[in-house]
């Protein structure tokens, strides 16, 4: 199959300079000659060429002026420009390759000279375009594959929470339903710039997406207490406990075999906070006020307003005003004040969230 030839535009004032390099040029590359700048911003509206070949003495307009204009303009910045010229003051050469030229060649120049030039020109141009398409191929396949990673790991993790939830007697979606309650609050923080300095240092996306597992230490606890339809003895309750210990070392454990840590450290710190209480009273640590992360003074109002709000095995359902009524009750003592004052002012979009089904869908499960 016969290669497609390359295509120069010749641009200078002077008809014999034009006849003479097409006569050279021709018989190796499609050739259009131009006597003037004008006509030739003019023909770059219609055609783009491989290389242009560009005369510095012209009036009107002079090369450096033409060369000026073509690296402003985003269509034309990339063409390859060589200059063409009597002058052979190396100021004026430094001046031409200052402005963007890739060569600048003296006339009068020899035939064999200027092919040579040009071909060596055109084959660097033309490697640079293959590794240019080259990185762009391997860049699309790195990020294909660090999709579908991606994907197959939080498939893997909605799989694992849920089974958490099957395990707790959870029905409906509870993983989902908290993801979005922060999500909302998330939102009104910014709106309202509450705690901004704390949010700009987050990964929002990871902190959204490790919420899944802050009950993951619950997997640990026997049946028989989890899905208990009474109150917990005070020993039970101990027991219960202990799943913040517990989903703490599950993901020690498997930062000790990896090397990205930014995901599993929000998503231990919702583990082991977000049973703490403002007040100092919460478990395991006893941390209070803004000792407490923020991470877990959020989640600690989505994962209470959720277990208010739902059936469990020891409690039937409250009401949303009934349970936005508890969470106010609690500021201050169980919940960040500030926090429950941004929950009061978006508390209808929790509600939204609780009784609509769209945290059953795929769509959500791969956000």
């Amino acid at each position: 199959m016969e290669t497609l030839k390359k295509s120069i535009l010749l641009v200078d004032d002077d008809t014999i300079n034009l006849t003479l390099g097409y006569d050279v040029l021709s018989a190796h590359y499609n050739v259009t000659t131009v006597n003037s700048g004008a006509r030739l911003l003019k023909m770059l509206d219609r055609h783009i060429p491989d290389l242009i070949l560009l005369d510095i003495n012209m009036p009107e307009m002079n090369g450096y002026e033409i060369i000026t204009l073509l690296k402003e303009k985003k269509k034309t910045m990339d063409i390859p420009v060589i200059f063409l010229t009597a002058q052979s003051d190396s100021d004026d050469e430094l001046k031409g390759l200052s402005l963007g030229a890739i060569d600048y060649i003296t006339k009068p120049f020899s035939p064999p000279l200027l092919l040579k030039r040009i071909e060596l020109h055109l084959l660097v141009i033309s490697q640079q375009q293959e590794l240019i398409g080259f990185n762009n191929n391997l860049r699309q396949m790195v990020n294909t594959k660090t999709k579908t990673v991606i994907e197959l790991k939080n498939a893997i993790m909605n799989t694992f929470a849920e089974l958490i939830e099957y395990r707790d007697d959870i029905t409906g979606g509870h993983i989902c339903r908290t993801q979005e309650y922060l999500r909302v609050l998330l939102e009104a923080m910014q709106k309202h710039i509450l705690y901004s300095d704390d949010v700009r240092r987050w990964d929002t996306t990871l902190f959204l997406q490790s919420a899944q597992l802050h009950d993951v230490g619950k997997i640990a606890i026997k049946d028989n207490i989890l899905q208990k339809p009474g109150k917990l003895t005070h020993s039970e309750f101990e027991i219960i406990k202990t799943h913040v210990s517990f989903g703490e070392s599950v993901i020690d454990n498997i930062m000790s075999k990896t090397s990205d840590h930014a995901f599993l450290e929000q998503a231990k710190i919702l583990i082991s906070t977000h049973h703490e209480r403002w007040d100092g009273t919460g478990y395991p640590r006893g941390l209070k006020g803004e000792e407490i992360p923020l991470q877990g003074r959020m989640m600690a109002i989505a994962d209470v307003y959720d277990a208010l709000i739902s059936d469990r095995p020891y409690k039937n359902a409250f009401s949303h005003e009934e349970a936005v009524r508890i969470i106010t009750e609690g500021k201050g003592t169980q919940f960040d004040p500030n926090l429950v004052e941004v929950f009061l002012k978006t508390n209808e979009k929790f509600k939204e969230i609780n009784s609509c089904n769209w945290f059953y869908s795929t769509e959500f499960q791969m956000r």
